[in-house]
């Protein structure tokens, strides 16, 4: 009972709101009818007995205005549906003057005037004999709707409406009760924790409390929309609130009847627009497919190579979708209006300001694809950053160094810096190794070529074929400056190979006894030790000692000696 008790609690809390809205809104609109019709128009609205309106009056007769004469008819209207010998017969239509003139026995009801004629595009007599028969049935159907047992039915279908109701809310709120009894006992069978990784966002508690105040919001709008529709239903039954009726009933209809308008009449832009993407959808699809023959090497074309074909495929790509945009834009639904228009310039300024350097790098990205400086897997040099190329985008190049780094360089840096590709001719003849080597001038030339020869001969990563060299590249004021090349094939560990070529170097000099002396070493040799490693001198090795020469010292004395 106490269930019952809310509902019809609810039910004319409702109604009283519902009342007072629908009368604020009826008299509005009653009000903005009869202002736009008299902006428009110039004409009074006829009330007639339910407060609804009849017809308009346009023009004056005499020095009666348009609104007095609309006053006038209906309050005559009134006063024949006062009469009991209500009949048909009594109705003439009678033709004076000025007017025509729609009469009950002796009571003129309304006069049609030439301007009335005008207006409605019809002639004085057939305007009215339509009003006459139009102020017939509409008296005789406000008698039929009031008589006494007419308001009695009326009452019981009202009271049925209110039944049918609360039964429809108690089965409602029945089900939402087991539903939610279903919920909380399965929730361990049906909620599971909502997380990432070890982060848990929702656990099985608060997911429960969410589907209950879920459940319940779902409920109370359920009661809402079926309490709306019970009191339009409810004020359609009774003459006095049928406009109330209409008023509620507006209220949500008029919304959907708009979006379904709209889309009845979007639906040959919608078609123009699918049919616009169907075929740009399948002549993309053409274009990748010759582009992907290209990359394959299937489809050949001179001067176009096959590392050009999928960025070229994608600026084509982006350009055909560009069009497509401009080719559906005028038949996307608000596209000329103001808002739509100062949206998509305001996108662009954003846009324009905000990715200069973006579309700088993008246009460098498409240059560097089309000039074929690398291609992913070389290793080259860009400034100072040497590595492998790991990625090669539209907007940066990423390279891999020896040191497990991963280095991200913009386009436009890559464009407008030197690029040294290691990799280009190394699958033929091999990347050059070399390093340099200052050497004194006491040691033969000749030895020193094949000391750093043999050192090169036993790195593992440089070729033997073809043969290591050496260069001797500038005679200094204290060395001599060689450097020793030599091929290899294997780019990706080129710093590995370089550093085990020192290695040799300095093992094949001390073997050969040949001291690394400069550019900024040097050795005082009497008395000191030699800079070869002891492992590599013999074993009866001793440093020279200090050497003093003084023969000139015993010449003069043996010169004394002879005179004395």
């Amino acid at each position: 009972m106490w269930r019952i008790e809310k509902f019809l609690l609810l039910f004319f809390l409702l109604f009283a709101v519902s009342l007072s809205f629908a009368q604020i809104q009826n008299d509005s609109t009653k009000n903005s009818q009869q202002e736009g019709n008299t902006e428009k128009q110039k004409g009074f609205p006829v009330i007639g007995l339910m407060s609804d309106t009849l017809f308009y009056v346009h023009s004056k007769i005499g020095s009666f205005s348009p609104e007095e004469r609309a006053l006038h008819i209906g309050n005559r209207i009134k006063d024949l549906y006062e009469k009991d010998d209500f009949k048909l017969e009594y109705f003439q239509v009678v033709k004076s003057d000025l007017t025509v003139d729609v009469v009950y026995g002796d009571l003129i009801l309304v006069g049609v005037t030439h301007m009335d004629a005008e207006i409605n595009g019809k002639s004085q007599e057939e305007i009215a004999e339509r009003l006459k028969l139009f102020i017939y049935n509409y008296i005789k159907e406000v008698k039929e709707k009031r008589k006494i047992s007419n308001y009695i039915w009326r009452g019981l279908l009202g009271l049925l409406v209110v039944a049918i109701a609360v039964l429809i809310f108690h089965f409602i709120n029945k089900l939402f009760i087991r539903f939610r009894k279903r919920v909380e006992t399965s929730q361990l069978k049906w909620l599971h924790d909502l997380k990432y990784r070890d982060y848990t966002f929702l656990n099985i508690k608060q997911e429960l409390e969410l589907i209950l105040i879920f459940l319940k919001i779902a409920k109370w709008a359920v009661f809402i929309i079926l309490g709306y529709i019970a009191l339009s239903l409810f004020f359609s039954i009774f003459i006095l609130t049928q406009d109330w009726s209409e008023v509620l009933f507006d209220l949500i209809w008029s919304p959907f009847k708009f979006i379904f308008i709209s889309i009845w009449e979007f639906l040959p832009n919608l078609i123009t627009i699918l049919a616009i993407i169907l075929v740009m959808r399948y002549f993309i699809k053409f274009i990748r497919y010759i582009f992907s023959e290209i990359e394959l090497g299937k489809l050949k074309i001179s001067g176009f190579h096959q590392d050009w074909a999928m960025p070229t495929f994608g600026i084509i790509r982006l350009l055909l979708l560009a069009f497509t945009i401009i080719l559906i834009f005028p038949y996307l639904p608000g596209s000329e209006s103001g808002i739509f228009r100062g949206v998509s310039v305001f996108i662009g300024i954003l846009f324009s300001l905000g990715s200069s350097s973006a579309i700088a790098n993008l246009i460098a990205g498409l240059v560097i694809t089309y000039m074929r400086p690398f291609k992913i897997g070389d290793r080259i040099k860009i400034g100072d950053n040497m590595g492998i190329v790991i990625d090669k985008t539209v907007l940066v190049t990423k390279l891999k160094t020896l040191k497990n780094e991963e280095i991200t360089i913009p386009n436009s840096t890559v464009l407008l810096g030197n690029t040294v590709n290691y990799s280009t001719f190394a699958a033929e003849d091999g990347v050059m190794v070399h390093t340099t080597v200052t050497i004194g001038y006491d040691v033969p030339w000749r030895d020193m070529h094949n000391a750093l020869i043999e050192a090169a001969m036993r790195t593992g990563g440089i070729n033997k074929h073809p043969k290591p060299f050496v260069l001797q590249t500038a005679l200094e004021d204290f060395y001599v400056a060689y450097q020793i090349l030599g091929y290899t094939h294997l780019t990706d560990k080129w710093g590995i190979v370089q550093s085990e070529l020192h290695q040799n170097i300095q093992d094949v000099c001390n073997e050969k006894g040949i001291e690394i002396m400069s550019p900024h070493y040097r050795a005082a040799r009497d008395g000191n030790m030699s800079t070869i490693p002891s492992q590599y001198l013999p074993k009866d090795y001793k440093p020279q000692g200090f050497q003093v020469n003084v023969d000139h010292l015993d010449k003069s004395k043996n010169k004394e000696a002879e005179k004395d």
